[in-house]
């Protein structure tokens, strides 16, 4: 079973451009297909543990190895219910929160590269992030933002109470909502119970009852390049599929957008330098 599982991941990232994924292809190439460091870079998992699993030594990956590989190789539902078997595992059921993200939603995301976008699922685990929303976030960030909110350290990102409040309102409400259409996600579970137990302002609003809604609303960015940004922040839910994305933008012809499109390139430079590797080619 590992080596079928290693032969469809391969066959499926081989099959896949830079272009379709979104990425800049850059340097000569063996095959038309993405490279194993890409794909490890999409999928959020090191590209020795992807050499492993295409050598068939990764016996036992997790589901959510899976389902990171599901949404960087592009897979549509019945592919990705192929690779969750070849794993030896059952593709999330409708109890649990769902992670996938179709292809159009992806082919969206990659027209705004030039915008800090990021991709949740309904408990506000981070599915998938840009160039420039890593950039913005300083890197990788917490992968649960209710969990960075209430319990993780002070964010650089600053809003008035009232905008603040309200966020706080409407994650609570977004998590309570999960918990009844996903019954038997013990991840989502386990996390408001984390949350019940170590942050009094969580307990305090769930035991309240709130349920806001998400608003657009305006944050500063204190960013420790390139200054501070007053930037917009809207929530989007992608019609047929339970994720939100998350957008910033700044005013036409304001400092912010100056401020943001230097990031932009800092951001796509320092990319650049991790990605390049020894030698003329790489497969």
């Amino acid at each position: 079973m590992a080596t079928e599982f290693a032969r469809a991941v391969r066959r499926f990232r081989e099959r896949l451009t830079p272009a379709e994924a979104g990425l800049i292809a850059g340097g000569r190439r063996r095959s038309p297909g993405l490279r194993r460091e890409e794909l490890g870079r999409l999928a959020g998992i090191s590209v020795d543990y992807v050499n492993r699993i295409e050598q068939g030594r990764a016996t036992a990956p997790s589901p959510q190895v899976v389902e990171a590989l599901c949404r960087a190789l592009r897979l549509d539902a019945a592919e990705r219910e192929q690779l969750f078997g070849l794993a030896g595992l059952r593709a999330p059921g409708r109890g649990t929160v769902p992670g996938h993200l179709t292809p159009g939603v992806q082919r969206l995301l990659d027209r705004l590269s030039g915008t800090p976008v990021a991709v949740f699922d309904a408990a506000w685990n981070l599915l998938l992030a840009n160039d420039l929303w890593l950039a913005l976030a300083g890197g990788p960030p917490d992968r649960n933002v209710a969990r960075m909110h209430f319990l993780g350290d002070p964010p650089q990102v600053h809003q008035t109470a009232e905008d603040n409040a309200a966020f706080e309102a409407a994650i609570v409400g977004d998590l309570r909502a999960a918990r009844a259409r996903y019954p038997a996600d013990a991840g989502l579970r386990a996390l408001t119970d984390e949350l019940l137990a170590g942050s009094e302002t969580f307990a305090t609003l769930w035991e309240r009852g709130d349920s806001g809604t998400h608003t657009a609303s305006r944050k500063t960015v204190n960013h420790p390049v390139v200054g501070p940004m007053e930037l917009d922040c809207d929530v989007l839910t992608a019609p047929g599929s339970d994720v939100r994305i998350v957008a910033y933008t700044a005013a036409p012809y304001s400092e912010a957008e100056s401020r943001l499109a230097l990031l932009d390139v800092i951001g796509r430079e320092q990319l650049a330098r991790r990605m390049v590797l020894p030698g003329p080619m790489h497969g």
